[in-house]
């Protein structure tokens, strides 16, 4: 794989360690900014929301851009937004910060998709997308950690200097080895851009990645009170099983990349598969200490395997002109998911059935985007690609 990559991977690790690190401040930012933690909360779906607008709006102004100025250009966006986060003077100017910061995000991983594609063989798109995707599983296995570490003993602010640097550090790297700059030669209309992303299975494909992603996050996102009311845990051991949950997203991410390459649509079926199977039977292993952390990493293992291969069939069924559109729209997705998982499983906390019933609905949910990777694969096969295409399809 070539340097260049890695260099993505290094912007991906900033990225995703400034989104997840305000989940270990929100007590230090809170208390400093006078707010209650519900409220100090929020600023996870201020960036999830964000990031949703950010991913068509910045890859729609920045389409004709070489896309080597693009990633600079965002990461340097980054890198202002963290450095906004470090001073910001009251809340609602922290809010905005985390916003601003966010807008980055799903152009960035879009356009580095199809850059990290560019920079590989055919046969080693799906990896080359797993690698760059990697830089999110080190944010979560030790940037988090890490930033929360600092925030404890430095105050909140100085994690956000941190991520600044590395935001700066990122942006560097970029420039100095990510090739190419020159005019772009396929930039294409807006008109095609849209009707790239109008066709019915990349629809399809965003509606997996949505279906997907949101079984994962209505359980990761009760995983403490799950690990601590049903499972038995202490709240202290909470934080080293999330551990094996981020050694389980490395494994499953550079895993479900290598076989993506080899056969695409049966691994994202596979996957999607084992995830809501995965999910249906935490229901049962949260019940043993044992089984439970055995299932916490194969829950990382089994989320992060979707990914370069949802990624990759968006990607491929958008076509050259619709790729930029459409892969920023899939990271907006893959957020919508999690704001999405995030509600259903507080609905079934608040007014459902009650947290032991949170992991069989969540593996219900992924059961509807394997239905529709299913869907997909029959329309696949029901025509020629290039029937399919010219149909808008």
């Amino acid at each position: 794989m070539p340097l260049a990559l890695y260099t993505l991977t290094a912007g991906a690790f900033a990225i995703g360690t400034t989104e997840f690190v305000i989940m270990g401040l929100l007590l230090q930012v809170a208390g400093d900014l006078g707010v209650s933690i519900p409220l100090a909360g929020l600023l996870i779906s201020g960036y999830a929301l964000g990031v949703t607008v950010g991913a068509p709006l910045m890859t729609i102004l920045t389409r004709r851009w070489p896309r080597k100025t693009v990633l600079v250009a965002l990461m340097v966006i980054f890198t202002i937004g963290n450095i906004a986060c470090a001073i910001a003077p009251t809340y609602g100017a922290l809010m905005g910060a985390r916003i601003v910061t966010a807008l980055a995000h799903g152009t960035f991983f879009g356009v580095g998709s199809v850059v990290a594609t560019s920079l590989v063989a055919p046969e080693r798109k799906a990896s080359a997308i797993a690698i760059m995707f990697t830089g999110l599983t080190a944010a979560t296995l030790l940037g988090v950690p890490l930033g929360a570490w600092i925030g404890l003993a430095f105050g909140w602010r100085a994690t956000f200097w941190t991520v600044a640097a590395i935001g700066a550090i990122a942006t560097l790297v970029l420039a100095a080895f990510v090739p190419g700059n020159g005019r772009r030669e396929d930039a294409s209309s807006l008109r095609e851009e849209v009707a790239g992303l109008m066709r019915l299975q990349v629809l399809l494909g965003l509606a997996m990645t949505v279906l997907g992603y949101a079984g994962v996050f209505a359980v990761f996102t009760y995983v403490q009170p799950i690990l601590t009311q049903i499972t038995g845990f202490s709240e202290a051991a909470v934080s080293p099983i999330l551990l094996i949950f981020g050694a389980g997203l490395a494994v499953g991410n550079l895993g479900g990349g290598w076989l993506a390459d080899k056969r695409l649509m049966p691994t994202l079926i596979g996957t999607l598969a084992v995830l809501a199977l995965v999910l249906a039977l935490m229901t049962f292993a949260v019940h043993e200490k044992t089984a439970a952390v055995a299932f916490v990493g194969l829950l990382g293992a089994a989320a992060f395997a979707t990914v370069a291969p949802l990624q990759l069939r968006v990607l491929e069924k958008a076509g050259g002109a619709g790729q930029g559109l459409a892969s920023s729209l899939n990271i907006a997705a893959f957020n919508l998911g999690n704001a999405l998982g995030a509600w259903i499983g507080g609905v079934v906390i608040d007014s459902g059935p009650g947290l032991g019933a949170v992991t069989w609905v969540a593996a219900l949910i992924t059961l509807a985007g394997l239905a529709l990777a299913l869907v997909s694969q029959w329309l696949d096969r029901r025509a020629p690609a290039s029937v399919l295409s010219h149909q808008g399809i």
